[in-house]
């Protein structure tokens, strides 16, 4: 039995890593074919009459875990320079606004029309605004830097204050004045918390000579934010903040306490740490949505009650996406159809409290959400490559006229 696990496991992660390098090829979201195989692996074990043993405990885990590991990987892509401010405020209001928009919208409709309370339906609400960077942040790595970047701050900050939103609900019962206070307390603590904890982990990253000196920086990262948590810290402030200091310290290398990291060591080693991490980051993100696909039943996707909701939602998504990305000025094509959910709608989904659950919003609603913004997605993505080949195929025609010109 054992033999069989390890087969069956090393060959869906060989087949996920096949969808990982076709995918800037074919276009297709990478979640969509995983959760794909691991519906197609719980047939084959039905069929097969396997006794598979409960995997559903795993789903948080694989999910809270890789959610760090693709927070940390997007911040050690991002650039803090003083001329991405004006890129930075536009791609964290684009984060924000449609969220609350749509988060606030569907609250006010399941309230008036559902006769739930306003306070559970957006509790409710919330993992279905939120931008998974799980799927968005691998889907863009073939697009031009702008759009890319774009992408990995919108995302992280979405992911960054959605929880901060969802937790916000959740943890207070009435929403007034102390509530805020405390909210700005918790703030004001974790920035404390990763201001200390991110020199004393650099300065780990730089000084540890013993052979195996990632795997504790990571642990540690994954033990402060699962501490921050229990106390209800935004610890993904802290992941964010530990990542743009470490794959900035170029741009700080002058202030007087980097110059005692000795910043040019430093950033040898935080090459070989992105590289060690990407590696883990596929594994843990493969092996959650290929979890995920397992514990899907069919008639959890083509539920047609929930449906029509699910594409209600789906076009409220895209239509505040629209009207952002147009105020900002910024380009509609492809970043209009970046906006998947996904992972972190999945794992704030399970932790809605019991108490707060309403009937409309359930495990089909989800999965049908996650499905077709990455449908869109998809469909953006593909546009996109044809718009590059078109334009290519232009430059390629004027060439050849000019070349004919200048010849006559």
């Amino acid at each position: 039995m054992t033999t069989q696990i390890i087969l069956t496991i090393c060959a869906l992660l060989l087949v996920a890593y096949f969808f990982e390098i076709t995918s800037s090829r074919t276009k297709i979201p990478s979640v969509i074919l995983l959760l794909l195989l691991g519906w197609g692996a719980k047939q084959t074990s039905m069929l097969l009459k396997l006794q598979i043993p409960d995997l559903s405990t795993l789903l948080p885990i694989f999910g809270t875990i890789g959610l760090i590991l693709i927070v940390l990987e997007g911040s050690l892509e991002l650039e803090l320079k003083k001329e991405k401010r004006s890129f930075i405020e536009k791609s964290f209001f684009v984060a924000f606004i449609p969220m609350c928009a749509l988060a606030f919208l569907s609250a006010f409709l399941f309230n008036f029309f559902g006769d739930f309370s306003f306070k559970k339906s957006l509790i409710n609400v919330i993992p279905l605004c939120i931008i998974s960077s799980a799927i968005a942040i691998p889907s863009v790595k073939n697009l031009s830097t702008s759009n890319k970047e774009f992408v990995i701050y919108e995302s992280s900050m979405s992911d960054i204050l959605g929880v901060l939103f969802f937790d916000f609900m959740v943890l207070n019962e009435a929403i007034e004045l102390k509530s805020f206070g405390h909210f700005a307390l918790n703030l004001l603590v974790i920035f404390v918390i990763s201001f200390i904890a991110t020199i004393i982990l650099s300065y780990l990253l730089r000084k540890i000579d013993h052979h195996i000196k990632f795997a504790p920086i990571i642990i540690l990262v994954v033990l402060i934010y699962t501490l921050s948590k229990i106390y209800h810290l935004p610890g993904l402030i802290f992941i964010l903040l530990f990542g743009l200091f470490i794959g900035n310290i170029d741009e700080l290398k002058d202030q007087k306490l980097i110059k005692l990291l000795q910043a040019e060591k430093l950033d040898k080693e935080v090459q070989r740490f992105k590289d060690i991490l990407i590696e883990g980051t596929f594994l843990i993100r493969s092996f959650f949505f290929i979890l995920f696909g397992y514990l899907i039943n069919t008639a959890e996707i083509i539920n047609t009650e929930t449906l029509g909701l699910a594409i209600a939602i789906t076009g409220g998504i895209f239509l505040f996406r629209f009207i952002l990305l147009k105020a900002s000025k910024l380009p509609l094509k492809p970043l209009l159809f970046i906006a998947p959910r996904g992972l972190i709608t999945i794992l704030l989904f399970f932790a809605i409290p019991s108490a707060q659950v309403i009937s409309l919003v359930n495990k089909s609603l989800v999965i049908q959400i996650i499905i077709l913004t990455a449908v869109v997605m998809m469909i953006g993505l593909m546009i996109n490559k044809n718009e590059k080949i078109n334009s290519l195929q232009v430059a390629k025609n004027k060439d050849s006229v000019d070349s004919n010109s200048s010849t006559l």
